[in-house]
């Protein structure tokens, strides 16, 4: 069955009254009955569509001979005499007493404002304690009320109405009877009500009619986009407005994550709108989620790309920050999100995205505080489920955490559908700085770039010791702009000039000559052994004027080939590599630094991995795993102390060979290892090409690498011990 409509089937014209007729006439005929046969009604529904209900009422009770008492505080003809005005409220409780005191027949009271009685946290006004008794003291009444979506009302209050029936918006179905023949041809030749429904669903019949009678433009034009612009226009309350943000030009890399949301969600929604079947758009509704997860480290771009896809469907956005959604007021919070998902069904198609999900929807029975996160997740769980398929209004959540949401969130039907957004990779990164380059006329030459691409890449963190991301992309190329305009140039950006932005303003320590020397010796001990273990990747960098706070020197090596899969003589090496810096100025300096901390604690972990975790510990060990199932670095409970003893001389064994393996290396290549300490000292900083005609092909051949995950034991540092421990903390606080 076909969606599009000839215009000769519409209406010529339509009141106010008669749109109401047509939106809600099996609601209207229902409530109407259930207070025929004494049951009470309560009609959820904005504030100017209540009159035109009531009326409607009004007649179809009038014709079984039952008259309406209508209690809206203003004074009746009789009481108009000399008294004092009580105003409004007073009005009402007075009319309402007469009312219930009077005749004792059967009666319809109708209570159009409900809402007067309540605060907007949903508490009792000093007016509604008195009320109360009233509805419940005579029981011949039947009673009608009009509740506004905008207000929650006490449970005392709802329990008064058995039957309660909520008209937002209207129904798609009867979309088709509230427009005319003259406001059709705005849209075309051939009338499609569905696509008109994405931009009208959350407004009542009467505010439609007034939207869709001030319709301007050209009857029949090819392209009915500008008729829509008007809708979209006056469907947008208050400050929302729709994104202007391009997945090409505005979010860089990325492709799987575009990919990923462009297949399972904005493709499906752009073959819905060329749809005309009527069961397939039905069909096709069913498969698209309306709830999203969007996860990934903190400054990736989550809420970024919520509004590229707004941007994309035409959809208004309102983000929500979780932590400021939470109110010490009890019902408060529940009200906001009532609020929100009202005002975004009001202006569909629209996005609500919480921010910070996690702050009030962790799993419950998790929470450490007054438990205002329990009401908060029930409360959103129901309005998610009032959702119809054919609104056009989504929900994203945004989190750094999403393993400890409520699961109830994340079940088919809710938050169904997860989209990672990780640290942007190498190409991601590359594209990222494009964008910036091109918005801020950096004037990146490629050399430039990919300078840029590989200081943010693997190996480099950020001074809060993490990965860079796309907001760290972003503030790197600010801090270029700001340096390029304090120099008043207008030159192409070199890469000393990326070196700046990073470390310019950075505390780096200064060191005498003796603890330079110190430090030199034990960088070119970790990378002489390097070079001479056949399975370690690459150096790309050696430093002793490192720009972290918590590590003075290091060496960084390029990423492994292997990203999958690791072997055992990669862990050796890596093991040989970390002890070979202790050993060099063990030999060198016949003394030892504080500095080899970090070293020996990789190397003791991956030893203790090669034996507990993956049984090569030999044969007085043998082929088992020793660690626990639910963590890691804990041995299991039920292991003898015989039995702990054999782990623990394993363990020392590989990290002894590690280390003679170490020192052998260093003393067959003693002037090797002083000449690349005296050009450290010298130079600062080396780089792989300088390394590459340093050690020329005395290095062991290595096979190519690519990028990828870091290679076990990640970067060999010289440790700022105080730093190093500081970090180690705040990162378990």
């Amino acid at each position: 069955m076909s969606v599009l409509i000839d215009g000769k089937d519409l209406p010529q014209e339509l009141t106010a009254e008669q749109a109401v007729e047509a939106a809600y006439a099996s609601e209207l005929a229902e409530v109407a009955s259930k207070v025929q046969r004494g049951l009470p009604a309560l009609l959820e529904c904005d504030k100017d569509l209540a009159p035109f209900l009531y009326m409607n009422l009004r007649n179809r009770l009038r014709a079984v001979n039952l008259r309406c008492l209508y209690l809206d505080g203003r004074p009746r003809q009789e009481e108009q005499g000399g008294s004092m005005p009580m105003g409004m409220m007073g009005t009402t409780i007075a009319q309402l007493r007469d009312a219930v005191r009077g005749p004792v027949e059967r009666r319809i009271v109708v209570l159009p404002h409900l809402d007067l009685l309540t605060t907007s946290q949903g508490g009792l006004t000093s007016e509604a304690r008195e009320v109360i008794p009233l509805l419940y003291e005579n029981p011949e009444l039947v009673w009608i009320g009009f509740k506004d979506p905008s207000f929650p009302l006490p449970q005392v209050i709802e329990n008064l109405f058995p039957h309660r029936v909520s008209l937002l918006g209207v129904s798609r179905a009867r979309l088709r009877h509230l427009i005319t023949r003259k406001e059709s041809r705005k849209f075309g030749r051939e009338f499609n009500p569905w696509a008109l429904y994405k931009y009208v669903s959350g407004i009542n019949a009467v505010r439609l009619r007034k939207l869709l009678s001030t319709l301007e433009g050209e009857d029949y034009p090819a392209n009915p986009a500008s008729a829509y612009r008007q809708l979209r226009r006056a469907t947008l309350g208050g400050t929302l407005e729709v994104p202007s943000v391009s997945f090409e030009s505005d979010i860089g890399g990325y492709v799987k994550v575009k990919d990923q949301l462009n297949n399972e969600v904005l493709h499906l929604l752009a073959r819905k709108d060329q749809l005309t079947n009527e069961e397939r758009i039905r069909s096709l509704e069913e498969l698209i989620p309306k709830g999203m997860i969007f996860w990934g480290p903190p400054g990736t771009g989550k809420t970024l790309f919520a509004k590229a896809m707004a941007s994309e469907i035409g959809a208004a956005v309102t983000v929500v920050s979780g932590p400021e959604l939470k109110s010490k007021w009890v019902g408060e919070s529940e009200e906001h999100l009532r609020q929100i998902f009202h005002r975004a069904r009001q202006s569909a198609p629209s996005i609500i995205v919480f921010d910070e999900l996690d702050s009030f929807a962790s799993a419950r029975g998790t929470y450490t505080g007054s438990g205002v996160e329990h009401s908060m997740v029930n409360q959103l769980l129901t309005e998610m489920d009032g959702f119809h398929r054919e609104e056009m209004v989504f929900v994203v959540g945004t989190t750094n955490f999403v393993e400890i949401l409520d699961p109830a969130l994340l079940r088919p039907g809710r938050f169904e559908f997860h989209l990672h957004i990780p640290y942007p990779d190498a190409d991601a990164r590359r594209e990222i700085l494009r964008i910036y380059d091109r918005k801020m006329d950096l004037r990146m030459g490629e050399a430039t770039l990919e300078y840029a691409v590989k200081r943010t890449g693997h190996g480099y963190l950020t001074p809060q010791s993490t990965p860079f991301s796309g907001d760290h992309l972003n503030a790197l190329c600010r801090s270029i702009a700001r340096l390029r305009l304090r120099e008043g140039r207008d030159d192409a950006t070199a890469p000393p000039d990326v070196e700046r932005a990073l470390t310019e303003y950075q505390d780096r320590p200064k060191m005498t000559p003796s603890e330079e020397r110190v430090l030199a010796t034990h960088e070119a001990g970790h990378a002489i052994c390097s070079l001479f273990c056949k399975h370690t990747p690459p150096i790309e960098r050696i430093t002793i004027e490192s720009d972290n706070p918590w590590a003075f020197g290091y060496v960084r090596h390029q990423d492994p080939a292997h990203r999958y899969i690791r072997t055992r003589n990669e862990y050796l090496d890596a093991i040989c590599v970390a002890v070979g810096a202790r050993e060099a100025e063990t030999l060198f300096l016949d003394d030892l630094s504080m500095g080899a901390v970090g070293d020996l604690e990789t190397a003791t972990a991956l030893a203790r991995e090669l034996v507990e975790v993956h049984g090569l510990g030999g044969p007085d060990v043998g082929i088992a795993r020793f660690v626990s199932e639910k963590d890691e670095r804990q041995r299991r409970a039920d292991l003898s102390e015989q039995q702990k003893e054999s782990l623990d001389r394993a363990v020392r064994t590989i990290l002894e060979e590690g280390r003679q393996r170490a020192a052998d290396i260093l003393r067959q290549n003693r002037s090797l290892v002083e000449s690349l300490r005296d050009l450290l000292v010298e130079r600062k900083t080396i780089d792989a090409k300088t390394l590459a005609e340093f050690a020329g092909d005395k290095a062991a051949a290595k096979e190519p690498w690519a990028e990828g995950d870091p290679a076990v034991g990640g970067n060999s540092k010289f440790k700022n011990t105080k730093k190093s421990k500081e970090t180690v903390r705040a990162k378990k606080e």
